[in-house]
């Protein structure tokens, strides 16, 4: 598979705004189920007493949703996850080259680390900044049990999710968890993009490879990994303070140092088998078919405006 070739003419910011949003909305088509079982893992013990369902690893969780709540259970939350990306990775992904560009100084070849990683905290807070009422009714949806097929929910649909949190939390509800969320999101980015960014430059500067789907794949893998054993920390205290009632956690620091105290420093890797398959895959998925949509829609614009 080597998909199309590089245009002539870079792509534009809108091109990449668009083309990210969309290969992030196919990425969570597919991956989807994996992120509701890292949810489900990370949750898991918040409440022992409670808790009438117990997770034993990616497939017994999705599997165990299926038995209890329906086929459909894996997939709870994805129109909101489907707003979440068409925000959040557009302006993440989407402009993180303008961004890297905005910051090198002129005359430069090549951008630092220290300037990539400062773009990608960077779109990865402008991101999260508009995107976080989405990420929270996702991470809702996700966590919330229904036993059998006409169990309670507290939510009837994706939007009367932001009603409902918004009447009942106020606004402020609807950006709960903002602060981790970024720090998360920063530190994902950064591995993300940062990783992504130097792997395909490194392979494309040594001849390993072209700028085609094997390099794409390869630099997508690596970004995957790194992004997962940096970011899980952060991820499950995210997590468990959006999913909470309001009074549970006085804050995120809170949050986790309730979370030590009752379940040790492991549970900050809570999840991390769903968190890196889901990642590796999404992010494989995201940058081939980001790759991909750019070239594609930068071959429609070029085609529009030649001469017949």
């Amino acid at each position: 598979m080597v998909g199309l070739q590089p245009s002539e003419v870079p792509p534009t910011t809108v091109v990449k705004f668009l083309g990210a949003g969309t290969a992030a909305c196919f990425a969570d088509l597919l991956t989807f189920p994996l992120d509701t079982a890292k949810v489900r893992l990370q949750i898991q013990g918040e409440n022992p007493g409670t808790q009438r369902v117990q997770y034993r690893g990616v497939l017994g969780t999705i599997l165990t949703m299926v038995r209890t709540e329906g086929p459909c259970s894996p997939y709870s939350g994805l129109v909101a996850g489907l707003h979440r990306q068409m925000s959040f990775a557009s302006i993440r992904i989407g402009l993180y080259d303008s961004v890297k560009q905005f910051y090198t100084p002129k005359g430069a070849d090549h951008s630092s680390i220290a300037i990539r990683i400062l773009a990608g905290c960077t779109t990865g807070a402008m991101a999260v900044t508009c995107a976080q009422p989405t990420d929270v009714v996702k991470v809702r949806f996700q966590a919330m049990i229904r036993l059998g097929t006409g169990g309670e929910r507290k939510y009837k649909g994706t939007m009367d999710a932001y009603r409902t949190i918004a009447r009942e939390e106020g606004i402020r509800g609807l950006w709960k968890g903002t602060w981790p969320n970024i720090t998360r999101n920063a530190i994902v980015n950064c591995a993300e993009m940062v990783t992504y960014d130097i792997i395909k430059e490194k392979l494309l500067d040594s001849h390993l490879f072209t700028d085609n789907f094997p390099c794409h794949f390869v630099s997508a893998f690596g970004a995957g990994f790194c992004a997962t054993v940096v970011a899980s920390p952060v991820d499950v205290v995210k997590t468990r303070y959006m999913n909470a009632p309001p009074g549970r956690y006085l804050s995120p620091l809170h949050c986790m140092l309730k979370m030590v105290a009752q379940e040790g420093p492991t549970a900050f890797y809570k999840g991390f088998v769903p968190s890196f398959l889901r990642l590796g895959a999404w992010n494989v998925m995201m940058f081939v078919t980001y790759e991909q949509l750019k070239r594609a829609l930068m071959k429609v614009q070029v085609l529009r405006e030649s001469p017949f």
